[in-house]
């Protein structure tokens, strides 16, 4: 079997995985905060973990590992996002605006990370549907002394757990003196933080001991992984802005809630993202989300390639050139697919990954040593002179292994070879719609739409739709498409 080798930021070594238990290997990620769409940034966590996600299927078999990764669909943001679309005119209630918002937005982050090639996980729970399991984990925090209630919150107390800062690497007083804590009269200790805080009646709240209210962010967490993995599983991900105070406080609560479960044994942190050499960020103008580079046209793989490009535990710097570099390297994958219909049909034999790349990927996902080795296979299937001297079989076999390989990686690469094909059978359009265009022209002036109608007609039994207004004209392919019929209209 494949050695998996994982740097543990918990014990700032890499370290041979060996899961609890072979056959159900357990992964978390921590997900999304719902309320607005997915910039570049929070996209990169999803891929690195999906190869993971992936290496893992490969080694231990698909039916054998859970992937968990959660919405946290409760949080102040959202409620001042449904508040400020309310003040602004929007029917419903505070709640429906809140359940609208969340909604909407969970199915643009399923849409855009589909579009990156990322599967879904096996669960993809929302905080508002552990509610009891929250309050139940509050509960036995309190009987053992680890929280108390105050003032309608209900606040860990940080002190009693021994081990704080083990994960990052601080003494509480050092986190003191270097964190922005808030400072709440009802705290014993600045550090204590808010496993429960009270919910006015326009806001989400649900009934407790401690009375209406909704849970602090860092217990949804904890009690979203125990009910579905358990006290103790293999990885937890997620990118190293969530270190402290984030799951720093889980391993806290959930040590102390079920001491005797072990919590997370590896934890992976991958690092930020910066745009051509700077922190993304509004105020620069260089802030944007994955679904601005889609509607900008930037296919959806070249985003992937790029940020597989850099370690994961190294700054990735998304710039144009790397953009640019990336979709000429696709466009060539999919073209030394697109020759060999026979490939198309075969789909993907996992079997076939070269095992160089499974090695790259299980040392600590250096996928950019994976890419590497990918593209020298691609240039030796393009190009190579040996690869000519290879038998028909053989050179269908050689294309094999690149298919398998790319997909470890999380690229379709029969996907894009077919829209290759297509690309390079479908005529040029805009010919077409100025010939419509013209004809109008004339049609306008001498009122005989003869040939407008001809065109028209001409153009559906070909199997493009006429979409016309005032001002343009577009012809869009269906699936009935056939360039064969337009020859004639040249």
């Amino acid at each position: 079997m494949t050695e998996i080798w994982l740097h543990n930021t918990r014990t700032r070594k890499k370290e041979l995985f060996e899961p609890l238990t072979p056959d159900n290997v357990r992964m978390y990620v921590c997900g999304p905060t719902v309320y607005d769409r997915a910039h570049l940034g929070n996209a990169r966590p999803v891929v690195v973990f999906d190869v993971l996600y992936r290496l893992l299927r490969h080694v231990y078999g698909a039916d054998h590992v859970r992937y968990v990764r959660n919405f946290t669909d409760v949080d102040d943001k959202i409620n001042a996002t449904a508040l400020a679309r309310k003040e602004a005119g929007a029917e419903g209630s505070l709640e429906d605006l809140i359940h609208e918002r969340t909604e909407e937005t969970i199915g643009w982050y399923l849409s855009d990370m589909a579009a990156l090639g990322a599967l879904e996980p096996t669960d993809m729970p929302r905080a508002t549907g552990y509610i009891a399991q929250m309050i139940a984990m509050i509960e036995g925090l309190i009987a053992g002394g680890h929280a108390y209630a105050a003032e309608g919150h209900v606040l860990f107390r940080v002190r009693s757990y021994k081990a704080y800062g083990g994960l990052s690497g601080r003494s509480v007083d050092d986190m003191i003196a270097g964190a922005r804590v808030e400072v709440a009269p009802y705290k014993e200790d600045p550090m204590d933080f808010v496993l429960w805080k009270p919910s006015s009646d326009d806001l989400p709240g649900w009934d407790s001991p401690w009375g209406r209210g909704r849970p602090g962010w860092h217990i949804e967490c904890s009690a979203m992984s125990y009910e579905l993995l358990g006290d103790s599983f293999d990885i937890h991900g997620g990118g190293n802005d969530l270190m402290f105070p984030h799951h720093e406080n889980e391993i806290a609560q959930s040590c102390c809630a079920h001491p005797q479960g072990g919590f997370a044994r590896f934890w992976l942190h991958n690092e930020m993202l910066q745009v051509e050499g700077k922190k993304m960020s509004k105020s620069l103008g260089n802030f944007f989300t994955v679904h601005d580079l889609l509607e900008q046209g930037v296919p959806g793989e070249v985003i992937r390639f790029v940020f597989l490009g850099t370690h994961y535990r190294r700054p990735m710097d998304w710039t144009e050139k790397k953009r640019g570099e990336a979709q000429r390297e696709l466009e060539l994958w999919a073209n030394i697919i697109s020759v060999d219909p026979e490939v198309l049909d075969a789909g993907v034999d996992r079997k076939l990954v070269d095992g160089e790349i499974v090695a790259a990927i299980a040392d600590d996902l250096n996928t950019s040593l994976a890419l590497t080795k990918l593209r020298a296979l691609a240039r030796f299937i393009d190009n190579g002179s040996e690869f000519l001297q290879l038998s028909r079989n053989e050179q269908f076999t050689k294309r094999k292994v690149f298919v398998a390989s790319a997909d470890l990686l999380g690229f379709d690469v029969i996907q894009m070879a077919r829209a290759a094909k297509q690309r390079r059978s479908t005529p040029d359009l805009e010919h077409f719609s100025l010939l419509l265009a013209h004809a109008r022209i004339e049609a306008k002036e001498t009122k005989d739409f003869s040939e407008v109608d001809r065109l028209k007609t001409a153009f559906v039994d070909a199997g493009l739709e006429v979409r016309m207004s005032k001002d343009s004209i577009e012809l869009v392919p269906t699936p009935d498409f056939d360039a064969a019929k337009l020859e004639a209209l040249k």
